[in-house]
This record gives C-alpha cells, structure tokens and sequence, in this order.
C-alpha cells in the first residue's frame, strides 16, 4: 500500500472513531472535513497559554471550524490574524485583532469577508505562528488534513515569498483521539512544532525540515486550474507555462 492509501485509511478511521466516540460536532457529516470536534474551545485555549502563541504578534490560521476557537482568542488577543480565503479560491483575509468589536462574529467563515480585508501577497505582514487543521497527527508532527494540500500550499507560498520562515512554528488543535502512532510523509507535508489537545499541549519529535516552497513536480493542471490563487501566483512568477 502506498503513501497516499495509507494516509486515506488513516482519514477514514478518524472521521468513524469521533463519530463512534461521540466527539463529532457540527458541521456534519465530517467526513471529507477538518472535524470539528467536542472540546475545541478548551484546545484554544490550551494554545492560548502557550509562549509560541503569546509571542506571536501575526497568526495565520486555517479557515475551518474546529479552529473558530483560535481564531477569536487571537483577535481578542490583540493579534493580526491571517486567513486564506477556503481552498484559496482568492487571497488571503486580514484581521486587525485590536479593531475588531466582535470577535466571535469575525471568527466563523461567513463573516470573514465582513469584518476581514482581502489583501494580496505584498500586504501581508511577517508571520510568527501558523496554525493549521487536521484529521490525524502524531507525535513525530506529521499530519494529514482532509486530503485535499491547501495548508501545503498556502503555506509554501507564504514560504517562497518569504513571509514565514523554518522557525516559525507550526501548530494544530486537534482532539485527543485524533492522535495516531504513526503517519507517512510526502515531501510536501508540513510537520507540526507543536500539538495542542483537549487536555494537553506537546512538543513534537520532529525529525525532518519544512518544505522551502511550493514543489513543482507534485502539482497537477487540474490542481492550478481548480485554484485560482496559485494559478494567479505561478502566473505572475513565469511558472506557469510549465504546465
């Protein structure tokens, strides 16, 4: 069985244990998600105490709900919240935490566009931690999302143009369960710095570097043409024609 097999059977058990476990939440089904789970908010706010997030003066967070949590603490934490627009259709939404009124508001996916600013890769700030989701993590900091690349993705683009660099950490909320002894890596995969639970916060075991930037050879035309984002970025970077 192969690496992209192995990482599907591992999604599947996931989505079946917190659905059997009852842990599952809204939005459901779950499957084909980032699961939002029972115990979200004490994750982010396991994560809110850690120094990796009190340092950080820019976050950028996934868009998906389990990660709500987070993203509200960090605008009621003053902080600047980076969010891609989901599955980078566009660019990337900015929040001033220090201006926003209502954070819960500005924290579900619907009013990003309301209480956010669509900026491009030029506006972007300098990133101090990147948050990601994710279906199954372990404790060597590999993880695997829904299965579809876009934290891979977005985060080689903030790579490339050198807006996130190999010490800024790494970090997802995840349950408890969502914790496995192992999961394969690919050389786009991004491992984690860090795993924050329900009930704990740990350092991973991370053995290998983040990826420097996008890898060419792992993307497809499809890939490009069903994300407008990249197509627009390879374009302006002469790499489209690669393709």
């Amino acid at each position: 069985m192969g690496v992209k097999e192995d990482k599907a059977r591992i999604r599947e058990r996931i989505w079946e244990l917190l659905e059997e476990r009852g842990v599952a939440t809204f939005p459901l089904p779950i499957k084909g998600r980032i699961p939002n789970f029972k115990g979200n908010r004490e994750a982010a706010e396991n994560l809110r105490r850690v120094p990796e997030f009190k340092r950080a003066e820019v976050v950028k967070c996934n868009p998906d709900s389990p990660q709500a949590s987070v993203r509200e603490l960090a605008m009621r934490e003053g902080k600047t919240l980076l969010v891609p627009t989901p599955r980078l259709r566009g660019e990337f939404f900015l929040f001033l935490g220090k201006s926003i009124e209502n954070p819960r508001e500005a924290s579900r996916i619907r009013n990003f566009s309301v209480y956010g600013r669509r900026v491009g890769l030029e506006e972007i700030p300098q990133v101090d931690l990147v948050v990601v989701g994710s279906v199954a993590v372990s404790r060597e900091g590999e993880r695997v999302g829904k299965g579809e690349g876009y934290s891979e993705l977005e985060y080689a683009i903030l790579r490339e143009v050198g807006k996130v660099s190999e010490d800024v950490p790494v970090v997802t909320t995840v349950h408890s369960l969502q914790v496995v002894d192992e999961i394969p890596w690919e050389p786009f995969d991004v491992p984690l710095d860090l795993i924050v639970t329900e009930e704990n916060v740990f350092k991973t075991e991370r053995k290998r570097a983040k990826p420097r930037g996008l890898l060419l050879e792992f993307l497809s035309r499809k890939k490009i043409d069903d994300t407008p984002f990249l197509r627009e970025y390879l374009r302006k970077t002469g790499r489209l024609s690669s393709f």
